[in-house]
């Protein structure tokens, strides 16, 4: 098979409205590709998710790339190392991704690939996979309108959650009541996480299918019945700001303004 077909069998893989061909084996396809194959499969693949406006096709294509890339290391002896453009290591540690790929695919183009490079690409391309479900479902659930306040609150006045009467009177002590919710954790039976459904639902609907259960928890020979694993506490301080903290992990984060509320990455380590 020469390298056309290569190319072609791939994006058919990514693309093809017949589910024969578009369920072969990525891998299959790879393991009798050459370095330079691969590395113009990827310069494909990367063009054609530039051009999609097909979602389900560009993350796929996205996580092909990232697979074609692990593919590369057994055809780069000799070229374990590389060098890691700076820019490309800051975007990646701040999730701009497409940004990351940009100096990464650069740095690739002047230098060479290398096992080193490929990794980072992997790594990128991965991440940029999922970031594009992420904002997809971002996309969703914004155009309903009674989520909208979450993502166009400006003041905190802007919030639909008030905390009640009761929380607002401090005792004596000068200490606010404690707020206290157990409830119990859930349990898939189906699949793993909501990425898999969502992508599941684009492709095989019939399969995209959630089977669950809430239930309690209970150490053998330490809880006489069962118990709700899931604990959590809400009290009013003294300080004008809003302080998460993990008991189980041993972690804080103090948050000060309201777009730290939405930084879901950020969170302060303490030990």
């Amino acid at each position: 098979m020469n390298t056309s077909a290569h190319l072609v069998d791939l994006i058919d893989i990514i693309a093809s409205d017949d589910s024969h061909v578009r369920d072969l084996s990525l891998d299959d396809r790879c393991s009798t590709m050459s370095r330079d194959e691969l590395l113009e499969a990827c310069r494909r693949l990367d063009a054609f998710r530039r051009e999609n406006d097909n979602l389900y096709q560009r993350v796929r294509v996205v996580f092909s790339i990232c697979d074609l890339r692990f593919h590369l290391p057994g055809h780069l002896v000799g070229r374990e190392c590389g060098e890691i453009p700076f820019a490309g290591y800051q975007n990646l540690l701040q999730r701009w991704f497409s940004e990351a790929i940009e100096e990464f695919l650069a740095e690739q183009k002047k230098s060479g690939a290398s096992i080193t490079l490929s990794t980072c690409l992997a790594a990128a391309y991965h991440r940029l996979a999922f970031q594009t479900l992420a904002d997809q479902v971002r996309k969703s659930v914004r155009t309903v309108k009674g989520n909208q306040w979450m993502f166009r609150t400006g003041h905190p006045a802007d919030l639909p959650l008030r905390i009640r009467n009761e929380l607002l009177q401090a005792d004596a002590e000068g200490c606010y009541p404690i707020l206290r919710e157990r409830t119990s954790v859930r349990m898939d039976f189906s699949h793993s996480g909501w990425s898999d459904i969502f992508f599941l639902g684009m492709d095989f609907p019939e399969g995209a299918r959630v089977i669950n259960a809430s239930i309690d928890l209970a150490v053998h020979g330490r809880h006489s019945q069962p118990e709700p694993p899931i604990d959590c506490a809400l009290r009013v301080i003294d300080e004008p700001v809003l302080r998460l903290v993990s008991i189980d992990l041993n972690a804080s984060a103090d948050m000060t303004t309201l777009s730290e509320v939405y930084d879901f990455a950020r969170i302060t380590w303490v030990y």
